[in-house]
Order: C-alpha cells, then structure tokens, then sequence
C-alpha cells in the first residue's frame, strides 16, 4: 500500500515550525530530502540536501530569529504535489523584522517531502521600532 500526504500533514509540520519543534517538522521529510531556499548565490537559491542538513537550517533560522513564525499558513495536496501559504514574520538580533508572504512547493514520494521549494516576497528589511 502506497502512503499518501494530505494537507493536514502539511498543517501539522507548520504548526510544528512555529512551536520550534525540529523533531515534529522533520517528521515527514524523507532522508534524502532537497529544500531551495528563498535567498542565495544560485537560481534557486541555496540547495540544502538531507535531512540533517535541513534541519540544521531550519534550527538556524529560529536562531537567528527567535520569534520566526509562518502565520496564516494554508495547504493543498494533489497527487505528488502540495502548496503551502504562508506569511513569514521574524526579528533579529538587531530587532529588524522581516514580514512577507510565501509559498512553498513540495515534491511527494512514498508520503514523505522529497523537495522543499520556498518563495517569499522580496521586501525590504523593517527597521527596529
């Protein structure tokens, strides 16, 4: 029997990223897993491959900015593909803070997250308040 992902796995794993919770966002990537992301040197920006890699960037993300939110997040799931909606906000170190809606793409084998494509609108930084 063929495992499937729904938009409710989806949910589960953003929520997940708002809780900070690497462990319950990893859970349905698959090992060797590629996420591009949405700033960086290449075309797509940077490639990321493996899980553990992933959860790396992720974990810095949250790092760097500790209240790093993906709000308002919505799912679909056709087939071997899914969407995700978002709206991303976060502040650094220096209290900038970044707000800008998104996607990401995803590519489904075997009910695991194969490929991670983000796209976020190009904003300028917001100065601290």
């Amino acid at each position: 029997m063929t495992k499937t992902l729904t938009a409710d796995d989806l949910k589960a794993t953003f929520d997940a990223f708002n809780r900070h919770d690497i462990d319950a966002v990893m859970t349905h990537f698959a090992e060797e897993c590629v996420f591009t992301t949405v700033a960086g040197p290449e075309v797509h920006g940077t490639r990321i491959e493996g899980r553990e890699a992933i959860a790396r960037a992720f974990a810095g993300v949250w790092a760097a900015m500790p209240d790093a939110q993906w709000a308002d997040h919505r799912h679909f799931v056709h087939g071997d593909r899914g969407v995700s909606e978002w709206t991303f906000r976060g502040t650094d170190a220096e209290g900038r803070r970044t707000e800008a809606q998104g996607v990401d793409l995803f590519t489904i084998r075997d009910g695991k997250l194969v490929m991670k494509q983000a796209f976020r609108k190009q904003r300028p930084v917001l100065d601290a308040e």
